[in-house]
């Protein structure tokens, strides 16, 4: 559910990421991919130079661009903006996809022994079923809000990913390691974090946060849904949600505090039904396979 727009001419072309990205070819990205037959997780790391680029490249400008490039239509009615505390440990997430093209998910930092991890989906990282397509120019803007990135903007140095995922488009999510600016603070230190836990069953209630790029907000402002978690078909958790293309990888919040803006995160938005979104809302069930990819990332 990430919203793209083109790199060169800039048209406005969405799909569910899993279709969208599904028609991008492979790009020539300097990135290292790293899977080995004995693990679960397929990783890919980025250069500094690679870092150095990402970061010269998302300026606040071209973060504002890709936002007025893609409209999904209006936001539904489950969607609500967020109005309470701010959350400064969710962002935006930008990225240049297998074909080059200017898009964004949303992700949030989570606790971690490296203090520098981010969770999302796995369709905010590479493409699925193509082990050679993986993203470019991955920046993390936490607290980001109408153009302003407020705790500044973090490079993503390596993405964690299930092997499923690279292999057969299979669970959808995905752990990230950002970069500490050379004058600034590891990312917890500087955000704080959401809690994170694995093995949850569904039936509890969830808070589900992102930046859809519905109208009128467009990927500019945090928007959330708020429901009971069910138990989906294979890999996955449903709930009512209709957050739209570009929510994909925000977090699913159990025993969410508005007060605070803390909870646990026990999934991440995968996608929804119908163009632009629509309820309800899946997400990947965090199990031994999403705690490897965690695992790996905070290790790294």
């Amino acid at each position: 559910m990430s919203p793209s727009s083109s790199r060169g001419a800039r048209r406005a072309v969405f799909g569910l990421a899993t279709t969208l990205l599904a028609l991008a070819g492979p790009l020539a990205a300097p990135a290292q991919s790293a899977t080995a037959a004995s693990t679960p997780v397929s990783t890919v790391t980025y250069s500094a130079a690679d870092l150095t680029a990402a970061l010269s490249y998302w300026t606040p400008a071209r973060m504002k661009e890709v936002s007025r490039a893609v409209d999904l239509g209006p936001t539904g009615p489950l969607s609500k903006p967020w109005t309470g505390k701010g959350i400064p440990s969710i962002g935006r997430l930008f990225f240049a996809d297998s074909s080059g093209r200017d898009t964004w998910c949303t992700a949030s930092a989570v606790t971690s022994g490296n203090h520098s991890v981010i969770m999302t989906a796995a369709h905010c990282a590479r493409l699925g079923s193509s082990p050679v397509n993986t993203y470019s120019d991955i920046v993390f803007a936490p607290g980001y809000a109408k153009g302003r990135t407020p705790y500044g903007r973090y490079a993503v140095k390596a993405t964690m990913t299930p092997r499923s995922w690279a292999e057969d488009s299979v669970h959808d999510v995905a752990a990230m390691v950002v970069a500490t600016p050379s004058s600034g603070k590891r990312l917890t230190d500087a955000v704080g974090a959401q809690n994170i836990a694995f093995g949850r069953a569904a039936g509890e209630p969830v808070t589900a946060f992102g930046y859809p790029a519905t109208t009128p907000q467009r990927g500019e402002e945090l928007l959330y849904c708020a429901g009971t978690s069910q138990r989906a078909s294979g890999d996955e958790h449903r709930m009512p949600c209709d957050l739209g293309g570009g929510a994909s990888g925000g977090p699913w919040l159990a025993a969410f505090n508005a007060a605070t803006g803390k909870g646990t995160v026990v999934s991440v938005n995968s996608h929804g039904e119908g163009h632009g979104g629509g309820s309800p809302m899946y997400g990947p069930t965090f199990d031994k396979t999403a705690q490897a990819v965690y695992d790996a990332a905070q290790r790294g």
